[in-house]
């Protein structure tokens, strides 16, 4: 038959806890480098006996700086703990505060309306009534000035479009006149063109350079004529009437 399985309670012999002691110890310990050599670990193990007397083990590393960063793990953990608990009563007393002054807020609204005010004393109702009269001044001022702004707003619109509407006027007046005057400026021009085609025919007709007239005036002014001839004088070049303008002279000379 198999071990049967060890009851777990102090030993009340002396002697035998004694031994169970020492052999636990042992193997104890001996679990201890395993885990520490297996899974690269570190391991620090502490034990007082009965009497007082230590024994212990770590691996590689100081027992000491395994106790340290024992310690300061141990602390940040104790300060996150106390840190969630002082966190946690916070909120609750914040909670209550506000929640105490949404219901203030809640009641003075409701006054505001109107409403619940049996149980407003006296003096309570005349606060009350001098809150909704300063509230009522501010509405209306406020509303005054927006009605001002806006007013102010609109003559400058006004304002705005009439000169705009002035100067399209304007611009329509000039373009009426020029296009009235566009046809008397036509017929003026027509007239110009008509009396000046009608006198250059008379002019020219006047004008007989070869005939008896020309001859005429030639000797009138001590002109010798075409077949004369003064020596070795050059014959004196023709004189053009002065009398008549460029641009009929031009017509002449061509």
């Amino acid at each position: 038959m198999g071990r049967g399985r060890v009851q777990l309670k102090r030993i009340e012999n002396k002697i035998n806890r004694q031994v169970t002691f020492s052999k636990r110890r042992s193997g104890l310990m001996k679990k201890a480098q395993e885990i520490s050599v297996l899974c690269d670990a570190e391991v620090a193990l502490i034990i007082f006996s009965t009497k007082g007397k230590l024994f212990e083990y770590s691996n590689d590393s100081c027992m000491e700086r395994i106790l340290e960063r024992y310690e300061r793990y141990s602390y940040a953990e104790r300060q996150l703990l106390a840190n969630d608990n002082e966190s946690t009563g916070s909120w609750t007393l914040e909670h209550a505060k506000l929640k105490a002054r949404v219901e203030v807020l809640q009641r003075n609204q409701r006054h505001y309306m109107g409403e619940d005010l049996q149980s407003l004393s006296l003096k309570e109702l005349q606060n009350l009534e001098q809150q909704l009269d300063s509230a009522l001044k501010h509405i209306r001022s406020r509303k005054n000035q927006v009605m001002y702004e806006s007013i102010s707003e609109l003559q400058k619109k006004d304002k705005a479009l009439q000169e705009q509407n002035n100067l399209l006027a304007k611009k329509v007046k000039q373009k009426e006149k020029a296009v009235a005057q566009q046809p008397q400026l036509e017929h003026a021009q027509e007239q110009r063109l008509d009396s000046s085609s009608s006198l250059l025919p008379q002019a020219l007709q006047s004008l007989n350079f070869g005939g008896s007239n020309y001859r005429a005036i030639r000797s009138s002014e001590g002109i010798p004529g075409d077949n004369q001839q003064d020596g070795d004088e050059t014959p004196t070049p023709r004189r053009p009437n002065m009398l008549l303008p460029p641009w009929m002279l031009r017509h002449l000379n061509e």
